[in-house]
């Protein structure tokens, strides 16, 4: 009976560390009533929220990568989770089912209106879309379906758009212009939408010019106060651009402007491109971002002060690094983070994305507590894996940390390969590859991938079988192996074990990189060079993200 309860007993306490699982590498929340910013520290860029009652939803700019328009969920404004993403797939088909890097979903916009969630965003080359979602109050475990997406506005060129409906029904959209597709830049116009919101009933007309003083004006957003309307736009540029507010007495203008945050003395560079929220409690915040170059663009917090009548943010325009978190009429739980997966569940886990739209051939989760990957053909003409859509991927969500990964690989030719991988416009990963009747370890690494640069391996050492078939139908060859890269200020590390105890350096230290708009992101890669007879496949038992 002792056995039998001390069995239950480890069960019950395996299962209860499973539910308790906390990221060991980042967390924004003090404990003490304060946080330290950046509340996500995770390319979430150009993020927006929205408040519903005591709930607070973010989404960000997802652009190629599948599933996207991801949906955060909030209780207090610092500590975050991933709930869902609102986007399954992209459209056309044939363009985004093969990578389309920084394609796709730009500069989101998130609003609660009449008991839905909407979310409007740009395509820089089709127009602007919409997506819904049934969200009654203070409920988001009710949360709807999301609509298939709707093309508000085709055209090309527009982007970041951002809808306010008025108190008297009417409908309104702010948006940018990209230069690379429309010409010009710098430039606000405002336009009515039909009052649902799926259609534009007016022409566009210019509320700001930036010019020079405050070029790149872009990703706006709209609100009314106080019988104003507001747009908070960033200017200066991703890396070291500024936060203005503009206001008018008509949605149409003229608005006059200031300049509401900036770095000034701060070590926090180009702080803006964000949401304010007034939150239940009656106070005010803005979420922005901070570029943090190979890391991507990860989320701040900051207090606004509407003291003088326009809503300073920060320490009178500068941004804290501390500050005390927002007050909350209901305590959610500390962020748990969403990084290590064990594949035990039959779902992947919602931090994980591919390079393009998902096809079921790329990898499904099995009834093995693992996930698998089948070695894909490499496209005609490869160079790199810039081009390779079945990429499985998640976010760096701290500076440092060790990702090690148990898995098995089971080839079915020569030309099979599968490990893992640090990706960006350059990128580095440690495979395991078939030759013959054994497997190489190898490094492939490519520095300008978005260049049309071809990749270069090396061979690091031969490793014989850990199985094989013994039925001689389509037999395979197995190899058992523990990988694992450690990242450290966005340098990277590769290393290997066959028992997950004993490491052995694998390579070169690694830069990291980050991609076209996003940063540099890691998982796995399965592939092969031969497109004839069976696949391969990569069995991924776990992935643990430790300090």
């Amino acid at each position: 009976m002792k056995k039998i309860l001390s069995a239950i007993a480890l069960i019950c306490c395996a299962s209860g560390a499973m539910a308790q699982y906390h990221s060991q590498v980042w967390s924004p929340d003090c404990g003490d009533g304060t946080y330290t910013n950046p509340v996500l520290y995770a390319d979430y860029s150009d993020p927006d929220v929205c408040a519903v009652g005591d709930d607070y939803f973010l989404t960000a700019s997802s652009f190629n990568c599948i599933p996207g328009l991801p949906i955060l969920h909030s209780r207090d404004l610092v500590n975050w989770e991933i709930i869902g993403h609102a986007l399954q797939e992209q459209e056309p088909k044939e363009i985004f089912d093969k990578p389309q890097h920084g394609k796709g979903v730009w500069a989101p916009a998130i609003r609660h209106h009449n008991d839905t969630l909407y979310i409007y965003w740009g395509d820089p080359d089709q127009g602007i879309f919409m997506v819904k979602a049934a969200l009654p109050l203070n409920a988001p475990e009710r949360m709807g379906e999301w609509s298939k997406p709707l093309c508000v506005i085709p055209g090309k060129g527009m982007i970041d758009p951002c809808p306010l409906w008025d108190t008297d029904g009417r409908c309104y959209l702010v948006n940018g212009w990209a230069a690379s597709r429309a010409g010009f830049n710098s430039v606000l116009t405002v336009r009515e939408l039909s009052a649902d919101g799926t259609h534009a009933i007016g022409l566009p007309r210019i509320v700001f010019d930036g010019g020079q003083e405050n070029h790149t004006s872009e990703g706006p957003k709209f609100y009314k106060r106080d019988g104003y309307y507001w747009i908070m736009c960033p200017a200066g540029g991703v890396a070291m651009g500024w936060q203005l507010a503009m206001r008018s007495r008509s949605p149409y203008g003229p608005y006059e402007w200031q300049r509401v945050m900036w770095q000034g003395k701060t070590d926090i560079n180009g702080p803006h491109q964000g949401a304010w929220v007034h939150t239940a409690c009656g106070e005010d915040w803005f979420l922005h971002f901070n570029d943090k170059g190979a890391y991507g663009r990860v989320v701040y917090l900051q207090p606004i002060d509407w003291s003088s009548g326009w809503p300073m943010m920060g320490n009178n325009g500068e941004p804290y690094a501390t500050y005390r978190k927002p007050k909350a009429n209901s305590q959610g739980p500390i962020a748990k983070g969403q990084e290590s997966d064990e594949f035990s569940d039959g779902q992947l886990g919602l931090q994980w994305q591919w390079h393009a739209n998902y096809h079921e051939s790329y990898g499904m989760p099995t009834a093995y507590g693992c996930y698998r990957l089948y070695t894909a053909d490499l496209p005609e003409g490869f160079k790199s894996l810039w081009d390779v859509p079945n990429l499985l991927l998640q976010k760096p969500a701290a500076p440092r940390f060790v990702a090690t990964a148990k898995m098995r690989f089971a080839s079915k030719g020569d030309g099979q390969y599968g490990g893992l991988v640090m990706m960006g416009r350059d990128y580095s990963a440690l495979v395991v590859l078939r030759q013959g009747d054994s497997f190489l370890l190898q490094r492939h690494t490519c520095m300008g991938a978005d260049e049309g640069k071809a990749e270069a391996q090396q061979t690091l050492v031969t490793l014989p079988p850990t199985d094989r078939d013994t039925i001689p139908y389509s037999p395979a060859i197995y190899l058992d192996l523990y990988l694992r890269v450690t990242v450290r200020d966005g340098q990277c590390t590769f290393a290997y074990s066959p028992d997950g105890r004993r490491f052995k350096d694998a390579g070169e230290p690694f830069a990291m990189r980050q991609g076209k708009w996003i940063g540099a992101k890691f998982g796995f890669v399965a592939e092969r060079r031969e497109p004839q007879g069976n696949r391969g496949w990569l069995d991924v038992d776990w992935i643990r993200i430790t300090k």
